[in-house]
């Protein structure tokens, strides 16, 4: 790790193909500011993607990345991170990759607490494939394939992350840099899974859940002297129906991650030969 990184180390020389204004531009640059601010440099960090619009965010990022299949970022990132526990592994997905499709993947992510960052960019519509309602939309809200809304109500990520027993559960929105940078940066350096949904808005296909709505709705869990280690207090909030918080949640201090409780604590590139059995068990029990 190095004090000398700037978050820009960070930045690949690809250019990004999101549509102008959209909020994973926000979320990307939060995640390199948060890498750099915390220590972490280009050639410890690895980034997992899936599918989506956020899924080549790890080729718009300038360190070892691996663009996954659909839903599945998660277990590669969890197998990342037990291959070398040195490594900063930091996951990104959609909230249709994550609470769709991968959604069991992310259940169980949560309950196994491996060391990694999982960054949601939640603009609640299917934006790669122009306007479909996702697991987060609103209820009657309207696309071309839900004319009159999807009726069903919009899954809660937090409380879906809160009920699998997660240890750091934090909102964050991508247009408040300064705010979004700061969750990020206490999520990498928590000790177990940080899980971070990001109101990231979708300019193109999305009218409803707009940079406006989110300015004038969210409200700053710094601003509300809220103590994110009460877990009463946090399932309050996750499970109150007429706010959107932003900022760290909830979080378990006395979080173990998973490598830790296993003795996975070596980097298995550098495990001679006959010693890793004790891993390789590990790992085939975990898939």
């Amino acid at each position: 790790m190095s004090s000398d990184v700037k978050f820009t180390d960070f930045k690949s020389d690809k250019q990004p193909t999101w549509c102008p204004g959209c909020g994973d531009f926000g979320t990307m640059n939060g995640m390199m500011k948060a890498l750099a601010n915390t220590g972490n440099d280009p050639d410890n960090t690895f980034v997992v993607a899936g599918i989506g619009c956020s899924g080549k965010i790890g080729t718009y990022m300038h360190s070892y990345a691996l663009h996954g299949v659909h839903g599945r970022a998660l277990p590669v990132g969890t197998g990342v991170k037990f291959a070398n526990p040195d490594l900063e592994v930091m996951v990104a997905g959609g909230d249709g990759d994550g609470y769709s499709i991968g959604a069991g993947h992310f259940v169980h992510a949560v309950r196994r607490n491996p060391d990694i960052t999982y960054v949601v960019m939640d603009n609640r519509i299917y934006g790669l494939t122009k306007g479909q309602a996702s697991p987060t939309s609103r209820q009657d809200f309207e696309t071309s394939t839900t004319p009159e809304g999807p009726k069903q109500p919009p899954v809660n990520p937090l409380a879906l992350a809160l009920a699998s027993g997660a240890t750091f559960i934090a909102q964050s929105f991508s247009s408040d840099a300064l705010r979004h940078a700061e969750i990020i940066e206490q999520a990498i350096e928590h000790d177990g899974f940080g899980f971070v949904n990001v109101f990231s808005p979708c300019v193109t296909f999305n009218d409803v859940d707009t940079y406006d709505y989110f300015r004038d709705s969210l409200v700053d869990l710094q601003e509300e002297d809220h103590d994110p280690t009460d877990y009463q207090s946090a399932k309050e909030k996750i499970l109150e129906g007429d706010k959107e918080y932003m900022g760290v949640i909830w979080q378990d201090e006395e979080s173990v991650p998973y490598h830790e409780t296993h003795g996975v604590t070596e980097n298995m590139a550098d495990i001679p030969d006959g010693a890793a059995d004790g891993t390789m068990d590990l790992v085939r029990e975990f898939y």
